[in-house]
């Protein structure tokens, strides 16, 4: 096992979970009716799904966004990619710093919102990664 490995599995998991599969389509809002309409999934008036989840070591209520975006949106820059995904982590400001400090792509990009903190990091093959450190008090999760 790689000390990196070991270091890794000693300590807690820097990810608790999948926050949203962000991706470009043609045109969203066709895209998330035919979703709605044939495997209701959506509905919510926004264009997407929330799927909603307990996690396992604590009990909390969590959520999974799913959401097509604009095929020309700017969001997932730098990517190239055609998609972006989220992950969920408990304390974002400590996992941005350790994943700087093991030299990987870590963005100046930072964002703060209703919804919680958004940091971003790139995979080694492009990827835009969008961290988010859920808010506890995010009107979406309240208002379930």
């Amino acid at each position: 096992m790689s000390e990196d490995n070991q270091t890794a599995s000693a300590r807690k998991p820097r990810v608790h979970g999948l926050g949203g599969v962000f991706f470009k389509a043609r045109d969203p809002s066709a895209l998330s009716a035919w979703y709605e309409r044939h495997l209701d999934i959506g509905g919510q008036g926004w264009g997407g799904a929330m799927f909603s989840w307990q996690r396992e070591e604590t009990g909390e209520t969590g959520y999974t966004i799913w959401s097509p975006f604009a095929e020309n949106t700017e969001y997932f820059k730098p990517s190239d990619k055609p998609y972006m995904l989220n992950f969920r982590v408990d304390d974002l400001k400590a996992t941005l710093q350790a994943l700087r400090e093991e030299g990987c792509q870590v963005l100046d990009r930072y964002e703060e919102s209703e919804q919680g903190k958004f940091g971003y990091v790139v995979d080694p093959e492009g990827g835009l990664i969008e961290l988010w450190q859920p808010n506890p008090n995010d009107p979406a999760v309240v208002a379930e």
